[in-house]
């Protein structure tokens, strides 16, 4: 059975690692849960670093969350659609917003429920996913700051998430005049401009990061020790929090080139003959994990003498070469993770989740 890690000693050296990084910057940050799909397991240890605030994409994580440690503080981090409104007022401490008809009806929600939410307002910056656009900013504030019961607790952007749209000097510095010229319109002291995830951790490192950018989000850097910005692991960080260990279920000698027609696969592809493999055989391992569970894409093995051919549904096909390590039947293979990979992985009732 396929079963995926924990390491807790190396989470808590990353954690350490940020909490110090930000700390010194003057810097509030929060951890990002969604990667963990509300496994509890693994949410108690995540809570139990120290941190004063999650935030999730799942209000199904959120009231987890909340069952754990009732005391953190909880951020919904995409705009809630309305249907789930009650649930926001009762498990988000705080929301991101980019509509100004959600928001009332969190408003209308929060006086029900005696409780005041906070919003976090977003701005599109470029990447083109949620926010508001910069022409619309006075009359968007204006109205949400007449509703009773909200409470607006920042302004945030996100980017590189969609389109891929690196973060940069100008675009925070932009983020920061919007939030001052809120603040000035409106006679406000918004707390903070949340504008820093973990693909802008490198600009606190290379130290281009605008002052005004007070609050971070972040989730794959605590987990990967990833620099997004260089494809490198940060000095001083772990990138293998998490390990995938799978076992195998057949190893056979077998040629290199498939027997008979070819066309395409259940996943659409058309396999490609190399003329030059003809006639060669190589040791093929199969593994008890599949396109269900993963994409071979994400999967980094440990071994770097073995190759991942393909996959099916539910089995991993890996080629051993001569097999010079003697691998058999029975024997894990191990794997590092890519942050969509591990995300799949989170999500697969398949896949059993331990600690390290």
């Amino acid at each position: 059975m396929a079963y995926i890690t924990l390491n807790k000693e190396k989470l808590k050296e990353n954690y350490n690692f940020l909490d110090k990084l930000f700390k010194s910057k003057g810097i509030d940050w929060a951890i990002v849960t969604k990667l963990l799909c509300g496994n509890k397991l693994f949410l108690k240890e995540v809570l139990d670093l120290g941190i004063k605030e999650v935030c999730d994409s799942r209000i199904s994580n959120l009231r987890k969350i909340k069952d754990i440690k009732p005391e953190v503080q909880t951020v919904y981090i995409k705009p809630p659609a309305q249907e789930i409104i009650p649930d926001i007022v009762k498990y988000a401490d705080v929301s991101f917003n980019s509509e100004s008809r959600t928001i009332k009806l969190l408003s209308e929600e929060a006086v029900k429920q005696n409780k005041m939410h906070k919003v976090i307002i977003m701005i599109e910056l470029g990447d083109l996913r949620e926010g508001i656009m910069g022409e619309h900013l006075i009359d968007f504030y204006e109205s949400v700051f007449r509703l009773p019961n909200i409470k607006v607790n920042g302004i945030g952007s996100n980017l590189n998430c969609l389109h891929g749209v690196m973060p940069s000097q100008d675009k925070f510095v932009m983020l920061s005049l919007y939030k001052q010229l809120i603040d000035a319109k409106f006679g406000k002291n918004i707390p903070w401009v949340t504008g820093g995830t973990s693909v802008v951790i490198p600009m606190i490192l290379n130290h281009t990061l605008p002052s005004g950018v007070n609050h971070f989000r972040v989730g794959e850097t605590l987990y990967f020790g990833a620099d997004l910005v260089n494809s490198t692991t940060i000095e001083g960080m772990h990138n293998d929090v998490f390990m995938l260990y799978t076992q195998i279920i057949e190893i056979t000698e077998k040629p290199v080139i498939p027997i008979g027609e070819l066309a395409e696969n259940p996943s659409g592809e058309v396999f490609e003959v190399d003329e030059r493999d003809y006639g060669k055989t190589s040791f093929r391992a199969i593994l008890d994990i599949g396109l269900l569970d993963i994409s071979p894409d994400y999967l980094i093995p440990e071994d770097d003498s073995i190759e991942i051919v393909n996959a099916s549904s539910d089995m991993l096909i890996l080629n051993l070469g001569t097999n010079k390590k003697k691998y058999k039947v029975g024997d894990y293979i191990c794997f590092g993770l890519k942050y969509m990979g591990a995300l799949a992985l989170f999500n697969s009732y398949y896949i059993e989740k331990r600690l390290d």
